[in-house]
This record gives C-alpha cells, sequence and structure tokens, in this order.
C-alpha cells in the first residue's frame, strides 16, 4: 500500500510547508514496517523464553544475561557529559525498576504459566500506566477504575481452570508485578524527561540497563545456579539480548519519532496478538479458546476503557 499524498494540493512549485508534509507523511510510512518487526521479534520472544524456562534455566541467570547484552548494544551511545550526578543516580535507579525488577519477575512468569497466557497477560500494562499517572497527578478517573475491575476478571478467566493450581496464581501475579514495574518505570522517566527538556533519550538509554543489569546481577547471588549452556540455549540468548531487547528498543524508538501516538499505541498493542499466534502455532502450545476468548475480550475492553481520555476529578 502506498502512502496516500492527494490529500495535498498540487502546485507548479512545491512550498516549503508543503514539502514538510509530504517528509512526514513518508517518514511515518515507512516507520511502519520498522515497527511490525520489532513487534514480531518481540512476540517470538515469548516462546523462546517459554522453552528456556523448560529447559531449566535460571529465571534470574536469564535476566541478568539478557540484561547485560543489551547494555553492549546502548553503551555505545552513553555519554555522561554535562549530566548532573543526581540525575545519573536517577536515571540508574529508573532502570533497575522499568527493565531490572520488570524481567525478574516477567521471565520468572514463564515457570508457572504458557507463553501465550503470559502475552496475554501483559495487556494490562497500560491499565497501570493510566492508574499510575492518576495517582501521582492526584486524580481519579472512575472509567479507570472500572478498566481495573475488567482486569482483574480478564486474570480470573486464566486462572480459574478445572483443577487451580498455586502455581498458576503465582504466575499471574508476577507477570503483574513485571507490568506495574515496567509502568512505573515509563512514568517516572516521563517525569524526569519533563523537567529536564535538554536530556535526549539515545544519549542517556544506557543508563537505564546499568541500573537494571546491576538488579539482575544481584539476584542471581540469591540462586545457587548451575548453567551448562548448549548451542541452541546460547543462540536464543543472543537472540533476546542482542536483537529482541538491543536492537528492538533502538528500532522502536526511532520509529517511535516517526509515527503519531496513537499509531505507536497500536503497534505496541500488535504485538500480543502476534505473540499468542506464534506461541499456539510454531510452539504448538495448547490452549482453551473459550477461556482465551473471554480473557482477550476483557483485556481489551480494558485498556480501551483505560486509553480514552475522560475528565480527571482531583481528590481533595
Amino acid at each position: 500500500m502506498r502512502p496516500r499524498f492527494s490529500a495535498i494540493p498540487n502546485a507548479p512549485f512545491a512550498s516549503y510547508e508543503y514539502l514538510k508534509v509530504r517528509a512526514a507523511l513518508f517518514r511515518q510510512f515507512h516507520a511502519m514496517p520498522l515497527l511490525l518487526l520489532v513487534s514480531l521479534l518481540w512476540a517470538c520472544s515469548f516462546g523462546l523464553i517459554k522453552h528456556l524456562s523448560g529447559s531449566g534455566l535460571d529465571g534470574t541467570f536469564l535476566s541478568a544475561t539478557r540484561l547485560g547484552l543489551a547494555l553492549l548494544v546502548f553503551l555505545p551511545f552513553l555519554r555522561l557529559r554535562g549530566l548532573a550526578p543526581r540525575t545519573a543516580l536517577a536515571l540508574t535507579g529508573i532502570g533497575a525498576v522499568q527493565f531490572g525488577l520488570m524481567y525478574l519477575a516477567y521471565n520468572e512468569s514463564f515457570r508457572f504459566l504458557k507463553s501465550h497466557e503470559v502475552a496475554l497477560l501483559t495487556l494490562t500494562t497500560p491499565l497501570f500506566v493510566t492508574l499510575l499517572a492518576d495517582a501521582f497527578d492526584r486524580t481519579l478517573r472512575v472509567r479507570a477504575l472500572f478498566a481495573a475491575l475488567l482486569a482483574v476478571l480478564g486474570g480470573a478467566a486464566i486462572v480459574v481452570k478445572t483443577v487451580p493450581t498455586t502455581g498458576t496464581f503465582t504466575g499471574v501475579a508476577l507477570i503483574q508485578l513485571s507490568n506495574l514495574a515496567f509502568a512505573l518505570g515509563q512514568i517516572l522517566y516521563r517525569r524526569l524527561r519533563a523537567q529536564q527538556p535538554a536530556l535526549r533519550d539515545r544519549d542517556v538509554f544506557g543508563l537505564l540497563y546499568v541500573g537494571a543489569f546491576a538488579v539482575a546481577l544481584a539476584a542471581t547471588f540469591t540462586r545457587d545456579i548451575s548453567v551448562d549452556l548448549k548451542t541452541p540455549q546460547l543462540l536464543v540468548l543472543l537472540y533476546l539480548g542482542l536483537i529482541a531487547s538491543g536492537l528492538g528498543f533502538f528500532l522502536w524508538n526511532l520509529g517511535a519519532t516517526r509515527v503519531t501516538a496513537g499509531t505507536l499505541a497500536a503497534m505496541n498493542n500488535a504485538k500480543i496478538p502476534l505473540a499468542v499466534a506464534v506461541s499456539l502455532v510454531v510452539f504448538g502450545e495448547s490452549a482453551d479458546w473459550v477461556r482465551l476468548a473471554i480473557s482477550a475480550t476483557l483485556f481489551g475492553l480494558a485498556v480501551w476503557l483505560a486509553e480514552r481520555s475522560p475528565r480527571a476529578i482531583p481528590k481533595k
């Protein structure tokens, strides 16, 4: 499908504004395949992590290795000149939460849930972003609270099985902790960037991974880890660290600067159905289609409600 420029009036000599609009549309059109590629890279990660988890690889070791490899990707772009120590420390702390704690809980959840269930449960991240933003702004959105209730019901649709297990509840709790950590990191980073607009993302993004890697590395010392990596496991780790986490986030940030916020949100949610499809078709997971459909519907309604913008009610 070719980009449509027909809305722009033709002129014998294109004006400067005309060229600016045309260039913006061109960049947005060519950013879409980039974002779709990254969504596909991330969608494949769910099944691969489940494969590693099923092979007995420790989740903390997986987190530390993945974050360490991703850190190698971002270190060359790190620029500390002129950065206040307090700001650098804040960025490191944000990364410890947004990526460090997030990946530790996220990878651990695969011990208890199938990969398509984990993918579906990550849909609550935008909901946590909305609720946390309200909390920081000391506002209350009734619609967001209703969305939270729908999300709880969506999670219950996954948890409730013929024979419920403690492990399933643990898995759901871990993935929600992961979503909460990632959402909190987003909010804190956005507030810091608003206070310091001169910061450039590519210059400081490496600090986020410094904090994340430090947390994950510290977590490995709490486990008695015995690692005997086979070649397939090593290749998957390299893919997850260098391609999915490192190159993936770099390309995503690049594409994010060329599209609208609505397009970015849609592409961000595209990885969920892709991940479910890859887990079921490529990795051959079995699913209860009725529960899957009910859960997906409830999560979809929750996200739709959370991302709308009703009037916020300030707290007294």
